[in-house]
């Protein structure tokens, strides 16, 4: 019982663990933008409330993960791959939900939704054998995984969801396309992640990259990032309401 009493309640983290750094910062970072998208809720009108909760519980789910994943990163020094697609596989899908959300507005059908969601999924769960189950096959797994991705990609700048965006105008299309960057751009560190922690042709351009500091850094990028763009939607646009009903 006294040896019990004398454990550590927290893993000590080396100064130079900056993987054990990032764990710890993105959890914390993550917290903070939870608490601060719940709060700000009863700001807006009703029609944005949905995306600020939305964005909240993108933020909170990912804290939640970001928890275990620094206590198992500290305890047996290796990659919480498992965590960390278990996170994706819940955030991912509510990040392409948020598009839809915003574009509500501009007569939005949940088939478009729905389609993103799947898309995305498909994009994660291949992914995840490729890293995870099946690494000897992880080229064949991440290339139906990149298709699944270049499809959402397609679908918000070119296809359905730019349409609707172009209807709306104004702040919303604004956020839609800064969406459309985030996932163009932020979510092209996952496959550049998935590159350096599988075999493949690509090794020699990004074998031996610290994968966990990259995704943990875009992570907080990317999900704080998305809110955020959400978050000044809904100022600017209960701003505009207010402003016109005066």
């Amino acid at each position: 019982m006294e040896n019990l009493f004398n454990l550590p309640m927290v893993a000590k983290i080396a100064t130079d663990d900056y993987v054990g750094f990032t764990f710890f910062v993105g959890c914390m970072a993550m917290m903070a933008a939870s608490a601060f998208f719940f709060l700000s809720m009863n700001g807006f009108d009703r029609k944005w409330r949905a995306s600020i909760l939305v964005s909240g519980i993108i933020t909170f789910i990912a804290a939640v993960h970001y928890w275990y994943m620094r206590d198992y990163w500290a305890a047996n020094g290796e990659s919480p791959t498992f965590f960390r697609y278990v996170d994706w596989v819940l955030t991912v899908p509510l990040m392409c939900v948020e598009f839809y959300l915003i574009l509500k507005v501009a007569g939005a059908k949940k088939s478009l939704m729905w389609r993103l969601i799947f898309l995305s999924v498909i994009m994660l769960v291949t992914g995840y054998f490729g890293e995870a189950v099946y690494r000897d096959q992880a080229q064949i797994w991440g290339l139906i995984s990149g298709i699944a991705y270049f499809v959402i990609v397609y679908d918000i700048w070119l296809g359905k969801a730019k349409k609707l965006a172009q209807e709306a105008g104004g702040a919303v299309l604004q956020a839609h396309k800064t969406l459309c960057w985030f996932v163009l751009v932020g979510w092209a560190i996952y496959p550049i992640g998935y590159m350096a922690g599988t075999p493949g042709w690509y090794e020699g351009i990004f074998g031996g990259l610290a994968l966990d500091v990259v995704y943990n850094i875009g992570d907080a990028i990317n999900k704080i990032g998305f809110g955020l763009v959400v978050y000044n939607l809904a100022v600017t646009a209960t701003k505009s309401e207010e402003a016109a009903a005066a």
